[in-house]
């Protein structure tokens, strides 16, 4: 008797996805629930469980394809499979490695490489380290990104294995000059869709860019002072985010249109604040959601941008995370970007960009001092929002950054 796994549904607006890598292959034990998987949507990595215990049976779908919400991708069979207790102790094992130095196909090897996440085995094929020798500390022993870079740290000469490896057969090369290589790889769906959106985002969109700097003394001061106290109590740090999502709110209260969008002919204009944070993920730059940010703590803040970074660095975030989104913050500074042209994300009309901070020489009181400086960028959608609506918003929030006690009497 055969189970058919089929495509669960993805989210909002997303009918399809594409095969990214199958976690269980033909005869390997299923456990009910266990992920046999992954598929790469418009947003996420998203693994598909298996709905029984048994074996697994015919891969419908290749890695690669394109398949429809509720599509069949497997079959899971009746039966007991290989499972990972059939494996060889670790003397056999050992003896077997040392016979044959090609990698090894234990027991454990096998039960542990294809449970990997999209982000986790990328990682790991990077640094040519042997996952089953990496000590998971994620939920039921899973590798996590952080345990491979701490493994590949640990060991470099582990890591340089494969690129060493890889520089020893060169590919054929133009016009006889030795060791010039090029190679193609398919662009990952979600790649494609940033891309798209993207450049769908400078078609549609009458982008424009408004600049200021801020004096980021009271905010370094006050995170100095209060660091401490604030990680003891909240039990996460204090950053400079929740200041600048604090001030967007602030600003935002002012200039609704900021914070609204384009529908057709109409303007919606929104009574609450979701921020779209841009962190970076393994397949490229991701914008999940701090919700209500308007009506949050600056620890409630912090401690759901810590949550989401950390998810999606993992390569664990869901589609209900990326979902909406009002305006965007997005933070090259932490790349040690000193000035840029933020690109809008649609439907939003603005999106704010922080920068690096760098002391430079400015005049206080009619006199040059140094002080620490960023720039602040706001791209905004002209149709929506006029000029002078985007300087005055722009300028709501230095003030706010270069005096925090307006944050805290709503000024």
């Amino acid at each position: 008797m055969s189970t058919e796994v089929k495509v669960p549904t993805l989210g909002e607006s997303v009918t399809e996805a594409t095969i990214g890598e199958w976690l269980k292959q033909p005869g390997d034990a299923v456990a009910v629930d266990e992920p046999i998987a992954s598929l790469e949507t418009d947003k996420v990595a998203v693994e598909v469980p298996s709905p029984v215990a048994g074996v697994m049976g015919q891969q419908v779908a290749a890695v690669g394809d394109t398949v429809n919400v509720g599509a069949v991708i497997a079959t899971i069979e009746a039966g007991a499979g290989n499972p990972a207790a059939a494996a060889p102790s670790p003397a056999p094992a050992a003896k077997a490695e040392a016979a044959a130095p090609a990698p090894a196909a234990t027991g454990e090897a096998a039960d542990t490489v294809p449970t990997l996440s999209p982000a986790v085995r990328r990682l790991v094929l990077e640094h040519g380290l042997d996952p089953s020798k990496i000590k998971g500390t994620g939920k039921d022993g899973r590798l996590t990104k952080e345990d491979v870079l701490a493994a590949a740290n640990a060991a470099p000469d582990a890591s340089a294995a494969a690129p060493a490896s890889a520089a020893a057969t060169p590919a054929p090369a133009a016009s006889g000059a030795p060791g010039r290589r090029e190679e193609r790889v398919k662009m990952t769906r979600m790649r494609q869709t940033i891309a798209k959106r993207l450049k769908s985002a400078q078609d549609t969109a009458a982008m424009l860019t408004t600049f200021n700097d801020c004096d980021m003394s009271a905010v370094i001061e006050t995170r100095e002072k209060y660091r401490e106290s604030f990680e003891k109590k909240h039990g996460v740090r204090l950053g400079f985010m929740s200041f600048f999502t604090k001030a967007v709110a602030l600003a935002a209260h002012d200039i609704p249109a900021v914070n609204a969008r384009i529908d057709g002919d109409e303007i919606v204009y929104h009574d609450y604040l979701d921020v779209s944070v841009a962190v970076s993920a393994p397949n490229g730059l991701v914008v999940p959601i701090v919700r209500n940010a308007e009506s949050l703590s600056f620890a409630e803040i912090e401690k759901a941008i810590a949550d989401l970074g950390k998810r999606a660095k993992e390569g664990t975030l869901t589609m209900e995370d990326m979902t909406g989104g009002t305006f965007t913050i997005s933070n090259g500074g932490v790349f040690g970007g000193l000035m840029s042209t933020p690109i809008i994300n649609p439907p939003q009309s603005a999106v704010l960009g922080l920068h690096r901070i760098e002391d430079r020489p400015v005049v206080r009181n009619g006199e040059i001092v140094i002080r620490p400086m960023m720039y602040l960028a706001l791209s905004y959608d002209h149709r929506l929002v006029d000029g002078r609506e985007a300087v005055t918003f722009l300028k709501t929030i230095k003030e706010a950054i270069e005096d925090p006690t307006r944050l805290l009497i709503d000024l």
